[in-house]
């Protein structure tokens, strides 16, 4: 009897199926996909919250995962239920209130890897274990309704990723790409978990693109592990690629090394690909594209035109036509970058010499982490600006002379930064008209976040910032104008949803589950007079 109340709650909102086009619809309330909707904008319509009264926003409650250290999870919300993951676990969480309605975890996974999040539709969640399992749990009870395998731990390769649902197919990636392995997106039965369609990432040999590589394009990786965005007007999912195997030296896969470090615009249907874009041809400092593609409509020569933008690992910020994958612009994201004097008309990045990792090292700007990673980006289209965290860091890359062997956890070299030298994070607006930075907001720290940012329609932007707290900013201008320090280091992005008209914002600590809202100032109540006072 203890959570019946809680069963019945989510019994009850089971009975309104999450359909496909309620997730075309994008955030509002809820909070459906991990991107906060199709096309990666982060943006809620919610304006509860606004830049007059963010700064009384409080905690409104705090669920500890237990044994939990580096959460990576993104919530997803629906009908006031929250659904978190872990590595091999997932739980429902009472929205409102913090309390944990049920919990399953996986029984008999044999590997530990971190975990972004869920997806949702129909009555049914989905996650993925680290050994490559899609699981479809019964989203009111957390039965197990069906768990498919897709991947193989015995070939190098594990999951990590927040899957995708798009129509009836749930899309999944694989990780793994640093220590050799071959990448590739997969599409399942939402119903059943049986495959639909696989894509991979690296060519075999004989295909196209298998001409860029040389040795080890076996096990070339090009790993698939953030989730993608999709646009329903033209069935298009768009999906990013890791770095090639081995990571530091290019000495046995001369060339472009197609399809790592790339952007690829599938049929959704039946993942075709379209279209790819790649940002580091033969990238030698570990630079994935995972940052997901962010889909918007911008003024581009006098005329609206449908774009992709891209904030890249390797310190570029993109704009590429959405139908064609065209190359149409791309500026500095960060200061510190010697790797590359610009981007050609073609797209290619215009090298400088002598910036390949060595034996001995060599000092290469932006580091290995790159100028951003895969904490979330936001659009808002009220102000116009897209949001990103970036690191100004450089590191000293190394490259090795031993032979390398697919799954024995060698990447060719290794890279980390200078005594001292830990690199300092911002949150830049970047006006995507012209692609150049509108206003920044410095951090300090120790230089270890992945946390990133959301947009919404009450003006504010709220990011996990360098020392551990949600913060809450001017989206016109970067104005501070609430913090909240969580006291450990922030390892995924915050979402905004609303339950019973009013709107939280949660976040995930490394160990927890943080969610606030707006002071409620306790209504005074009046006690009857006592006998004695007549």
């Amino acid at each position: 009897m203890k959570n019946l109340w809680l069963m019945l709650l989510v019994a009850g909102c089971a009975s309104a199926q999450v359909r496909f086009e309620d997730i075309v619809k994008g955030s509002g309330e809820n909070w459906l996909t991990y991107a906060g909707d199709y096309r990666g904008l982060r943006h809620s319509p919610l304006k509860q919250i606004t830049t007059g009264n963010v700064g009384s926003l409080v905690p409104k409650w705090t669920y500890h995962v237990p044994k939990a250290n580096g959460l990576r999870t993104n919530p997803i919300v629906y009908e006031g239920v929250m659904y978190i993951t872990a590595p091999n676990e997932i739980r429902a969480i009472d929205a409102r209130s913090g309390r944990l309605i049920w919990a399953y975890k996986d029984p008999k996974s044999k590997k530990e890897a971190v975990n972004r999040g869920a997806a949702i539709l129909g009555d049914k969640v989905f996650y993925v274990t680290a050994d490559c399992y899609l699981v479809a749990l019964n989203r009111s009870s957390g039965a197990v309704l069906w768990s498919k395998k897709y991947g193989d731990i015995e070939l190098g390769e594990f999951a990590s990723t927040a899957p995708l649902v798009v129509k009836d197919k749930v899309l999944v990636g694989n990780a793994g790409g640093d220590t050799g392995m071959r990448g590739y997106i997969a599409a399942m039965s939402a119903e059943t978990g049986e495959e639909l369609w696989r894509t991979f990432t690296i060519p075999k040999k004989g295909e196209p693109g298998s001409e860029s590589w040389g040795k080890f394009i076996d096990y070339g990786g090009g790993a698939t592990w953030l989730s993608g965005t999709y646009d329903p007007d033209t069935n298009t999912l768009f999906w990013t690629t890791g770095n090639p195997w081995p990571d530091f030296y290019g000495g046995d896969r001369s060339g472009d090394n197609l399809y790592s470090c790339s952007l690829l615009a599938l049929d959704a249907d039946t993942g075709k690909m379209k279209w790819y874009f790649q940002f580091t041809p033969h990238d030698t400092h570990d630079w994935d594209a995972q940052s997901w593609p962010v889909l918007i409509e911008v003024a581009w020569e006098g005329k609206p035109r449908k774009v992709v933008l891209h904030a890249n690992r390797n310190g570029f910020f993109y704009m590429l036509d959405r139908a064609t994958g065209k190359f149409l612009r791309a500026t500095r994201l960060v200061e510190k970058l010697d790797w590359a004097k610009g981007i050609d008309a073609n797209g290619r990045p215009i090298l400088i010499p002598g910036k390949d990792p060595t034996p001995n090292g060599n000092l290469v700007c932006p580091g290995v982490r790159g100028a951003t990673n895969w904490m979330a980006p936001s659009f808002n289209p009220d102000t116009g600006y897209f949001y990103v965290v970036v690191l100004e860091q450089c590191d000293i890359f190394t490259s090795s002379s031993k032979e390398p062997e697919p799954k024995k956890n060698f990447s060719g070299g290794g890279a980390g930064p200078r005594p001292k030298d830990v690199g300092q994070f911002f949150l830049r607006a970047l006006d995507p008209k012209t692609g150049n930075k509108v206003w920044e907001y410095p951090m300090t720290g120790p230089g270890e976040s992945w946390a990133g940012t959301v947009s919404t329609a009450g003006g504010v932007v709220f990011f996990g910032d360098d020392d551990g707290q949600l913060v809450g900013v001017d989206a016109k201008t970067g104005k501070h104008l609430w913090h909240y320090n969580m006291g450990e280091g922030l390892t995924a992005s915050p979402i905004t949803y609303a339950v019973g008209g009013k709107q939280y914002v949660a976040i995930a600590s490394s160990t927890a589950i943080f969610s606030f809202g707006l002071f409620e100032p306790v209504k005074a109540v009046q006690l009857p007079k006592s006998a004695s006072a007549e």
